[in-house]
């Protein structure tokens, strides 16, 4: 298995050209020497070769995975190369919450979270970090809101740059979603009644590869401006309530808990399919639809049909979680798309590393001189000269 892995793993690096010149220049200078990095992100192959690369830079890392998206293999892979990794596809939510209690333990210089999960516990905690980064929409709503007041370090968030908004959101989102539907799902888009929740990045990519493919696409999303951009963009709008009756399969793309809560799942038609591809598993109220469920159904590795007490049945993909990264045989969003978007993460943590005395405390969009080299570079590597 771990030939395999590292197979996949050389397949992946060989198309992540940005990201293999930046490693390779880090095995020369160095930035993280003598730094160690606690990592809580998504443990699959794209991963494996950020991680490889800030090890070629010199860094000691500690990295757990997130709930339901950590692929043994990999993980397995990574402790062979002298990175600490811990966390499997298998740990109950619990086991993986420990997982994250250990990376701190580990008393790293330097965060690289996702969703916040780092961050909310140095905080919890009191410890001294020099910085970090985050990955994610959902992240940055919490270090936004809920730790401003208490975040005595920096954090660039990554998603925060127009580069990650438009390669990876909306194109690779929109892409690996309707890839991980049909290949769960085995169904085929075509006459289909798709609502997608939020028009963000991720939402305005699932709607326009859906729809591309086919589907026939509502958009739920109250933010006044988002919801005007849907509707000139040629898609009927409003709230989950109204649109829900309507839908054969509903989508939601976030960041935010219980978009399709108790009273939404209460309008839901029969045979109505769920999935989430926000960051966390709250956005369809789980806890909600097993209290009303008479009986549970496997229907294959991460598909569950849930018999209601009033006749009704409801299908959910991934129990709720990231379904194109915790479904079966996933794949996650395009090698090129996280190319870009880990070099954001490679360049951002260099920053750090270098000159986080520099930066303001709390959360921060990625320096612009960062996003326009990369972007300059991506670009060309497209086979565009600029």
């Amino acid at each position: 298995m771990v030939d395999e892995t590292a197979h996949r793993i050389l397949w992946t690096s060989s198309n992540m050209a940005l990201l293999g010149r930046i490693a390779t220049e880090f095995e020369t200078t160095r930035p993280f020497a003598g730094l160690r990095i606690g990592v809580s992100l998504h443990l699959e192959v794209k991963t494996a070769v950020l991680l490889l690369a800030l090890k070629a830079g010199g860094a000691d890392i500690v990295a757990t995975g997130n709930y339901g998206t950590s692929q043994d293999d990999v993980v397995a892979y990574l402790n062979d190369q002298d990175i600490d990794a811990r966390g499997s596809g298998s740990d109950s939510l619990e086991r993986h919450l420990g997982h994250v209690e250990s990376v701190l333990d580990s008393n790293p210089d330097i965060l690289l979270d996702n969703g916040a999960d780092l961050a909310r516990r140095v905080v919890d905690r009191g410890l001294a970090v020099l910085g970090g980064t985050e990955e994610t929409t959902s992240g940055h709503n919490i270090l936004a809101r809920e730790l401003a007041p208490h975040l005595n370090f920096p954090i660039i968030v990554i998603n925060d740059t127009p580069l990650k908004a438009l390669v990876e959101n909306k194109h690779a989102v929109g892409q690996s979603t309707y890839e991980s539907f049909c290949r769960i799902t085995n169904l085929m888009p075509q006459g289909k009644r798709f609502m997608v929740v939020g028009y963000g990045w991720c939402g305005r990519g699932i709607a326009h590869y859906m729809r591309a493919n086919g589907a026939e696409v509502t958009v739920a999303e109250i933010d006044e401006i988002k919801a005007l951009e849907a509707a000139l963009d040629g898609f009927r709008v409003g709230a989950v309530a109204t649109l829900i009756a309507d839908a054969d399969v509903a989508i939601t793309a976030t960041g935010v808990d219980g978009v399709i809560g108790v009273d939404e799942l209460g309008l839901a038609p029969g045979g109505i399919l769920l999935a989430n591809t926000g960051h966390f598993d709250r956005e369809i109220d789980v806890p909600a639809l097993n209290a009303q469920t008479a009986e549970r159904i496997p229907l294959g590795d991460v598909l569950a049909r849930h018999v209601l007490a009033d006749g009704r049945t409801i299908d959910l993909i991934a129990e709720g979680r990231m379904f194109n990264l915790a479904g079966s045989q996933p794949k996650g969003n395009t090698i090129e798309s996280m190319d870009m978007g880990f070099a954001l993460q490679a360049r951002s943590l260099e920053r750090v590393a270098r000159d986080h005395a520099s930066l303001p405390h709390g959360a921060q969009p990625v320096p612009d001189d960062i996003n326009r080299a990369l972007a300059r570079e991506f670009t060309r590597q497209m086979g565009n000269p600029v």
